[in-house]
């Protein structure tokens, strides 16, 4: 990943209706206010805007940048990225053994969120 840190990111995509997703990008939203969140929950206009299904949407974060969608480990090293107070975590897991063992450890929270949150889709 060659992201700069005067890259904006246009919008990071998230779960509003996870307590855990809800209060981490809570907490980042005090560092950032140049960053447009949006909650993904039932939202028609983010599943039209990311061309991503709402079950893949609640899953992971992601994050639109250049017209471009990221996901999952890579779309939160955009967000740490641009946090000053959490660049040293991106340059930490931007590390090539790091970053697998991130994407794996994602990965696997990512899923038992999704399993827990799952019910708060329309029509599930």
């Amino acid at each position: 990943m060659r992201e700069s840190v005067n890259d904006p990111l246009t919008k990071v995509y998230y779960n509003e209706s996870c307590s855990i997703c809800r209060f981490e990008i809570n907490h980042y939203k005090k560092f950032e206010e140049k960053i447009g969140w949006v909650d993904v929950t039932n939202n028609k206009s983010a599943v039209d805007e990311t061309k991503k299904q709402p079950k893949e949407l609640i899953r992971r974060l992601h994050v639109l940048k250049d017209g471009q969608i990221y996901n999952g480990i890579d779309a939160f090293l955009m967000v740490w990225e641009k946090l000053p107070k959490y660049r040293w975590l991106y340059n930490l897991v931007k590390t090539p053994i790091i970053y697998h063992i991130s994407y794996i450890a994602y990965e696997c929270l990512a899923y038992l969120l999704y399993l827990k949150n799952k019910g708060q889709l329309e029509n599930e």
